[in-house]
Formats: structure tokens, sequence, C-alpha cells
């Protein structure tokens, strides 16, 4: 079995325009806005501002998280569930542009409940 890349966008989901400001849908529903998004090769992710969902917090997700975006609708969806994001590693602002922590954020999202 292939592993997924956490840090690399799906072939599918790879995005043409800055997503900032796109809504985010999780598998269970909206999670806020992104905040800030990348496409760098091999370290892309999204931060997402998630506004009342989880009051003051942003939370990163890396770009193999992402399986579509939806430019009619200025949407992101992920293939992950609001309790998984919520229960993720901490957003640290200081940190968050390292590599060792993309590293640890990515291990989290690559372990699935069928797999880990």
């Amino acid at each position: 079995m292939a592993t997924l890349d956490m840090r690399t966008y799906r072939e599918a989901s790879t995005p043409t325009v800055d997503l900032t400001g796109f809504k985010v849908e999780a598998l269970d529903g909206s999670i806020g806005k992104v905040d800030e998004s990348t496409t760098e090769v091999g370290g892309s992710f999204i931060v997402v501002d998630t506004g009342p969902w989880i009051f003051g917090k942003k939370v990163m997700l890396p770009a193999g998280v992402i399986t579509d975006v939806e430019l009619d609708t200025e949407t992101v969806f992920v293939d992950r569930m609001k309790d998984e994001i919520k229960n993720a590693p901490e957003f640290d602002e200081k940190r968050y542009r390292d590599d060792t922590y993309r590293g640890e954020l990515g291990g989290y999202y690559a372990r699935r409940p069928d797999n880990s």
C-alpha cells in the first residue's frame, strides 16, 4: 500500500488560486475559513481560523487531507472528522513553519483509526 505524503496536495485537489478566505468543510461539517495557505512542494498546508467552532483558535491542516477545492463556492473539503481536527496537536504560531513541527502534525493526520 502506498503511503500518502501528508504535506503534498493530492493531484485532484492541487489549488490553482490562493485559498485564503475559502470555507473549510470536514466530513461532518464546517470548521472555519482558510487564514493562510501554501503550495510549497513537500510542505504545503492550510491554517484555518475556526471562528466560533473552537473559539479563538486556529488549526493547521497538511495538504494531504484536502480532497477537493471548489472554486465556484470557495470551499476546501478535507477527509477528516471535526473531532479529529479538534484533537490534533495545538497550532503553534511560532513553530508552524518549522519542518519538524510540520512532520509531527503530518504524522498525526497520517494515522487513521483503521490503520493506526
